[in-house]
């Protein structure tokens, strides 16, 4: 692939590439690239705004980069300032520890794990020591610390700034020395962050990194940044028909922004998209396949349609919330018809009861009448049977 074809993908949906220049060069060398990204384990989950840059992180391996997802169990333990209009609680070690482990198992919905390392800052900062510190604290004034808007807004405001504060974006920087980053990602309001990083590489001679940052994504209520301590949150690790659910909840103004940030979709694709909508069309109606791209590539085909149906049905007011599930092993070559399911799950006195439902329209297999009495489960179906008004299940076999 030539480097404009590279540029055009790595410009998808970021906000800004500094310096554009020093990244082509950087891509002309044609030798794979080392691409950072840091993920403070501050909460156990990870949701879709960190899949923004997931994504494009997913989209340089692609393009044959090696990526960094570094895990700042140490820095997790300052807390990242950035933002803030007060100073962060730090974490526990053993907090950041326990929610650094559900980070490993995570990322991979995203990420190539055999392009894909895993590092820890406290492997080179806890060896850094005080001289170290103190050392990486002299290379900054205060005067400079105080450009940041956000330490600015609160030292105007008299709100207190705490000196450790300060060392955060010294220690995200020294972690691209450590790993020799050709390339960081974050989001728009890591600038201050990346641009440190690009500083302490020059100070010891190595190449700067060059940044690409990325918009940072609303969460559910369209107006606060994405993220847990909101409650306006998609894990990535919630149940399909979680994710699928909450995505059908947006607004249809607010589904747009989350189609341009996290759909990998075509751009042809998201242009027909916004031609069907301005010629009419329902944009749940969009809104339903885009949910289905992002459940499917967090778990699959299967799981999107199976999250479609449980959505409609609950939609018809049909389904209870809590649902007793079966999984049924079919030892039957050929499968096992109904009326002996339902039996075997007890949901039946006896297959003949089970007949007599069907014939009298009893049965319902993801909100459909059943009609046939000899209708055939397989290995490795998935759905929702309702038998008479009350008595609900989820079948898999």
């Amino acid at each position: 692939m030539d480097i404009k074809e590279q540029l055009e993908i790595i410009k998808r949906g970021s906000d800004e590439i500094l310096i554009e220049s020093e990244l082509i060069l950087k891509l002309k060398k044609g030798v794979p690239l080392k691409i950072k990204a840091g993920f403070d384990p501050t909460a156990p989950d990870l949701h879709l705004g960190h899949a923004v840059l997931l994504n494009k992180l997913r989209q340089f391996q692609d393009l044959g980069h090696e990526v960094y997802f570094l895990i700042g169990d140490f820095t997790g333990m300052i807390g990242d300032p950035t933002g803030k209009n007060v100073t962060r609680p730090p974490l526990s070690e053993q907090d950041v520890k326990e929610n650094a482990k559900t980070y490993s198992d995570q990322v991979f919905k995203i990420l190539d794990k055999s392009k894909t390392q895993i590092v820890f800052n406290s492997k080179w900062l806890n060896d850094l020591g005080a001289a170290g510190i103190v050392k990486l604290a002299s290379s900054h004034t205060v005067a400079r610390m105080l450009e940041r808007d956000d330490f600015a807004k609160r030292y105007k405001a008299n709100q207190p700034i705490s000196i450790h504060e300060f060392l955060y974006p010294l220690l995200q920087g020294y972690d691209s020395i450590a790993l020799k980053a050709d390339i960081e990602i974050g989001g728009t309001d890591q600038k201050f962050n990346l641009l440190m990083g690009r500083e302490l590489q020059k100070n010891v001679g190595q190449t700067p990194q060059c940044i690409v940052t990325m918009p940072l994504l609303e969460g559910l209520d369209g107006v606060q940044k994405m993220s847990k301590s909101s409650k306006n949150y998609i894990g990535i690790n919630e149940p399909p028909e979680i994710v699928f659910a909450k995505l059908l909840s947006l607004s249809d103004e607010l589904m747009w922004r989350y189609i341009d940030l996290i759909s990998l979709k075509s751009l042809d694709n998201i242009s027909s998209w916004k031609e069907r909508a301005n010629d009419g069309e329902n944009p749940k109606n969009i809104k339903v396949e885009f949910a289905k791209e992002i459940v499917s590539r967090l778990y699959d085909e299967k799981a999107a349609q199976k999250a479609e149906d449980d959505f409609n049905l609950r939609a018809k007011g049909d389904v209870p919330e809590d649902i007793k599930e079966h999984s049924v092993l079919i030892i039957e070559p050929d499968g096992i018809n109904i009326p002996q399911l339902l039996k075997k799950i007890d949901l039946v006195l006896s297959t003949s009861e089970a007949i007599r439902l069907i014939k009298g329209g009893g049965i319902k297999i993801n909100g459909n009448k059943l009609v046939e009495t000899k209708f055939i489960v397989s290995k490795g179906a998935s759905f929702i049977i309702q038998v008479g008004k009350r008595k609900f299940a989820k079948i898999n076999t």
